[in-house]
């Protein structure tokens, strides 16, 4: 049982001393290490080049908050970063929000909080601006992230979720289902055979190489909730195409394929956290391999199906066992708060 002293407690209103604290000595550490903290003002001042804009926030509420292969700090801000990468556009900043309930662990919020910074670091994208909040005990659970995010867009990139033309190919960057099953076999405290990680990763620099390499990339999008199924039939109604998957040709762990015959689930609609779906041109289709494949986070890459003609918003696909079947997006989300 933690000490109260290790415990997020709450202050005399927003800028309390205990919250003054909670930011000076526990997240601003956290996020920026040895680098220090930019100056704590109330906004942030940007410089942009002559560019579009692009501007994302989301908010993570997964739980549990920690999974294997990562935690709500690093899947906030990687959730964020793809957002800005899948329109084309080169991420800048980020900002973060945090609502801590009471009596969530201090030790608990620097393992996030050091997630995301190391997140950040990474990715060459800082954190600059932020907010934190605590609500008494009961009146949330543990912690909830918003993060935002700015970039641009270079002159000349196109790409729209309504993008994808009949003779199109659909490509994506490795396996899918990875997250979803991690989080589940967290929450539910199942086990499997081989181990099931989260496949949380931020994708701007897979889809700048691309962009950088002259793809012309007609859609990028992540398949995060809902699964590839959602994505694809979104990108066929946002682009009154129909397309065709090969399910044979789709990527998946062997464990995680095992997980969701267990368990009676359709790994199509299972939640991903770093991958993402390529519509391009089929002349450009083997550079785009090459480009993928040679980048860390696109070595399993494989073309999936191909856009055609047909009614808007259907999608179908060769199925593992032979014959085809329709996909469809779910009704609802299978697995609630995975993100």
């Amino acid at each position: 049982m933690s000490s109260r002293a290790d415990l997020v407690s709450l202050g005399h209103g927003s800028g309390g001393k205990l919250t003054h604290d909670l930011i000076s000595k526990t997240i601003v550490p956290a996020l920026y290490g040895a680098d220090g903290a930019p100056p704590m003002e109330d906004s942030a001042l940007l410089t942009i080049p002559g560019a579009w804009l692009s501007f994302t926030t989301d908010s993570y509420v997964v739980s549990p908050w920690a999974f294997p292969g990562g935690n709500i700090g690093d899947l906030a801000f990687n959730g964020t970063i793809n957002d800005l990468a899948m329109s084309g556009a080169i991420p800048v900043a980020l900002s973060v929000g945090l609502i801590l309930e009471e009596g969530f662990p201090l030790a608990d919020l620097r393992t996030v909080m050091r997630s995301m910074g190391q997140a950040a670091r990474a990715s060459g994208v800082p954190i600059v601006c932020g907010d934190t909040k605590v609500v008494p005990h009961g009146k949330a659970d543990g912690i909830f992230i918003n993060t935002s995010g700015v970039g641009y867009r270079p002159d000349g990139v196109q790409i729209h979720a309504s993008g994808a033309r009949p003779g199109d190919v659909v490509i994506i960057n490795g396996t899918i289902g990875d997250h979803g099953i991690a989080v589940m076999s967290e929450r539910e405290g199942l086990r499997f055979q081989s181990p099931i990680q989260s496949d949380t990763a931020a994708l701007h620099t897979l889809a700048r190489a691309l962009l950088d390499g002259g793809v012309d990339a007609h859609v990028m999008r992540d398949p995060t909730r809902g699964g590839l199924a959602t994505t694809i039939c979104e990108i066929a109604a946002d682009s009154g195409v129909a397309i065709r998957l090969d399910e044979r040709a789709i990527p998946m762990a062997t464990a995680v394929a095992g997980a969701c015959e267990l368990l009676g689930l359709d790994p199509m609609v299972v939640a991903n956290e770093g991958k993402m779906v390529v519509v391009t041109p089929e002349k450009d289709v083997e550079k785009a391999l090459a480009i993928m494949r040679a980048h860390p986070l696109g070595k399993l890459s494989a073309v999936i199906g191909r856009v055609e003609e047909g009614r808007a918003g259907r999608v179908s696909s060769a199925s593992v066992v032979g014959g085809e079947r329709m996909i469809n997006m779910p009704h609802g989300e299978i697995l609630p708060r995975i993100c």
